[in-house]
């Protein structure tokens, strides 16, 4: 029997199961998923301490243990220390963000850049497909052999703000595919990975998998805190970071020149990996310094082609320091066995070819013109990102949350993404929503969606 008597206690939880179905801390697992799924546990509850729940329910601490650490390995609870463990406020978000058809809606969620790439690069791959060879690009192949290839790599690279080496370069199928492969060879289940308040939803989903914890770092002035994270080396244990520093997804923020120096030096003081995503990069007319500058022996620094060419040229060039590159490229090859030669070759020649500079160019100015109608008709509302953003943060009024505007948008026939999708762990999320600003093909949708907003931001003051 319990030594205490808890009829009076007040505790967040009181399970109710049958001691007989075994073993017991997966039954309380599945009922404390269940109650999280159900509502009966909101988000942000703190669950009550493991060895008072054990002794309410005259069970070792150790079943408690192993219970809690099934949920949080789910992503549905998260524990930090001196603090407690709570109910994940993303437990019950859904990252998956680009559905698997097209939503009948004004498109202002998923992160799409506009078709200006589309017409070069059908024409480089007519021409490719004239030549004589053709068919050698339809095989397997081993992408990045080729000097040539790692010169296109390394320019694209450098057009990001960062001086690599040809000896560092791998080729990857995406970011996402990257992150899969980094977090899989350089983690082991249980492991903690750092990362922003909200973050990018692709990567929970692969931690998720992998059985890798995500620790929010806190953020001042929506940036990584050098001050948090070094507090979260000490006392969470974490093994890397997970950093957007140029138009951060989904804040749209930019991190200081300043401030990835001092994370650079908290990674080198601590030994973490960091992987610095670079989806973002060359949407800023001048991109800064890359973080990977300042630390260039811990940083893996990941340039994708889907925002800042075009979503479908799946490839992506990482940049690997020496310790990490064994292990990523055995997990790349684990992963893809080959890169697509007709993607390699295909990019390698539009990145060399005068064709891209101007495709750059045009994805800017077409950004611009498209946040200049966002900038007009949110005129009244706080909207954080750049011009050459192809996505904003937009702040809401009063106490409603991002899921409610959310639903309410998408009621108005209007899809925009909630904070909700990108807070990790105990971060409460901001009552905010990202608002895609290119993924709609026609201007006249662009602005229709952004009237309904405004409207609807109106009339919820």
């Amino acid at each position: 029997m319990p030594i205490n008597s808890f009829e009076n206690y007040p505790m967040s939880w009181k399970p109710s199961f049958s001691k007989e179905e075994k073993p017991i801390y997966k039954t309380i697992a599945t009922q404390l998923e269940s109650d999280i799924i159900e509502g009966v546990l909101l988000p942000g509850t703190k669950l009550p301490p493991q060895r008072e729940l054990a002794d309410y329910l005259d069970l070792n601490v150790s079943t408690i243990s192993k219970a809690f650490k099934v949920c949080e390995l789910k992503g549905l609870l998260s524990a930090r220390v001196g603090s407690g463990t709570f109910v994940s406020y993303d437990a019950l978000a859904n990252a998956y963000l680009l559905e698997e058809t097209k939503p009948k809606l004004i498109e202002m969620g998923a992160t799409l850049p506009d078709n200006a790439s589309f017409e070069p690069l059908m024409l480089q791959l007519k021409s490719m497909l004239r030549e004589e060879n053709y068919e050698k690009w339809f095989g397997y192949g081993r992408a990045g052999e080729s000097l040539w290839q790692k010169e296109a790599a390394l320019k694209l690279i450098e057009r990001g703000g960062y001086q690599a080496t040809a000896d560092q370069i791998l080729f990857a199928t995406g970011a996402q595919n990257t992150i899969a492969a980094a977090i899989a060879s350089l983690c082991s289940p249980g492991d903690r990975l750092g990362v922003d308040q909200h973050t990018y939803p692709g990567l929970k989903i692969v931690a998720a998998m992998l059985s890798v914890q995500l620790v929010p770092i806190r953020s001042v002035n929506n940036q990584m805190c050098p001050e948090a994270l070094e507090d979260a080396c000490k006392n969470e244990y974490i093994k890397g970071i997970y950093v957007i520093p140029d138009n951060h997804n989904p804040t749209a923020c930019s991190m200081s020149e300043v401030n990835r120096k001092a994370i650079a030096k908290v990674a080198q003081k601590y030994n973490l990996f960091v992987l610095e995503d670079a989806s973002y990069h060359l949407l800023a007319e001048s991109p800064p310094t890359a973080l990977a500058a300042f630390a260039p022996e811990q940083v893996i620094y990941i340039a994708s082609l889907s925002k800042s060419i075009a979503p479908g040229l799946r490839m992506a060039y990482v940049a690997v320091p020496e310790q990490f590159k064994e292990q990523l490229s055995r997990a790349l090859y684990n992963l893809n066995v080959s890169v697509s030669p007709l993607l390699s070759e295909l990019a390698a020649r539009t990145i060399l070819s005068n064709e891209f500079e101007l495709i750059i160019k045009n994805h800017q100015n077409q950004a611009i013109h498209r946040n200049r109608l966002v900038n007009h008709y949110l005129s009244e509302w706080t909207c954080l990102g750049a011009n050459t953003s192809i996505f904003r943060w937009l702040f809401l009024p009063g106490n409603l949350s991002g899921a409610e505007f959310e639903k309410l948008a998408a009621d108005r026939g209007v899809q925009v993404y909630a904070a909700e999708r990108f807070a990790v762990g105990n971060s409460c999320p901001e009552r905010a929503v990202r608002i895609a600003v290119c993924a709609m093909d026609k201007l006249e949708e662009l602005e229709e969606g952004l009237r309904i907003l405004n409207q609807l931001m109106c009339e919820v003051v």
